[in-house]
């Protein structure tokens, strides 16, 4: 695990200061979840608007980076995640994953980024060396659903039922960070509301605040458009998120 954290750091430095001359490739991603959103849930521009201004996660500098292609465990899983959608056998969790978000349809952010962490949190925690026999492999949502899995897995989950109710994708970010207190990698989903960043976690059921925190340190936070690199915490500064 040491091993892992160490080498998501490195990767993280290398990745964002070796992005130029390179093609972006954010808007070449598909919005999947939109293909199963609520037939009756809120538009980006209706009842969840793009945030204006937000602080950056757990008080740490932010550089943003628009090109995703290092990222092939964040990109595999959407094409995956798109092609499970053209198949009878993930008809069932789809329909059943409505069902359960039926009920959200709404509430203000605060209150269905609530429900959805509780919600998601009911799902069987495995590892993924037992689950798929790899040291760390990203489950679609169905495949979570179906299966199991571990926290980036919980992250990704949550992000889709958001997404699928609604919420603008700037609006929410999946976050690497290190878990201070059991000095391992976790993940956690970011939602930033208009009273403030909530942390979705699955090593907890209540909303955790995502501008102070001291448990977490992050080290990279990602969405389907861009992703950001976290450094040494700073004095807060307002960033745009346009």
């Amino acid at each position: 695990m040491a091993l892992r954290f160490m080498t998501a750091a490195f990767f993280c430095v290398f990745a964002l200061t070796n992005t130029a001359g390179k093609k972006a490739n954010a808007g070449m991603i598909k919005d999947v979840p939109a293909r199963i959103a609520l037939a009756s849930a809120p538009d980006m521009g209706n009842a969840f608007t793009k945030v204006s201004a937000y602080t950056p996660l757990f008080e740490s500098h932010e550089k943003r980076s628009s090109d995703l292609k290092p990222f092939t465990k964040w990109t595999s899983m959407f094409k995956r995640f798109d092609r499970e959608l053209s198949r009878s056998s993930s008809n069932t969790t789809i329909t059943e994953l409505q069902k359960d978000l039926e009920d959200l349809r709404g509430l203000s952010l605060r209150k269905t980024a609530d429900k959805v962490n509780r919600l998601m949190n009911e799902t069987r925690y495995i590892g993924d060396k037992k689950n798929w026999g790899q040291s760390d492999y990203w489950a679609t949502p169905i495949e979570f659903l179906q299966r199991g899995g571990d926290c980036e897995d919980f992250a990704i989950a949550k992000y889709t039922a958001l997404r699928m109710l609604g919420v603008p994708e700037n609006r929410m970010r999946i976050a690497i960070v290190h878990d201070n207190l059991k000095n391992i990698p976790h993940a956690v989903l970011a939602v930033y509301t208009d009273s403030g960043t909530v942390i979705l976690d699955n090593q907890n059921d209540h909303l955790l605040n995502g501008d102070r925190l001291d448990r977490y340190r992050p080290i990279f936070s990602i969405n389907r458009t861009a992703w950001w690199l976290h450094t040494a915490p700073s004095s807060t500064v307002i960033a745009s998120a346009n």
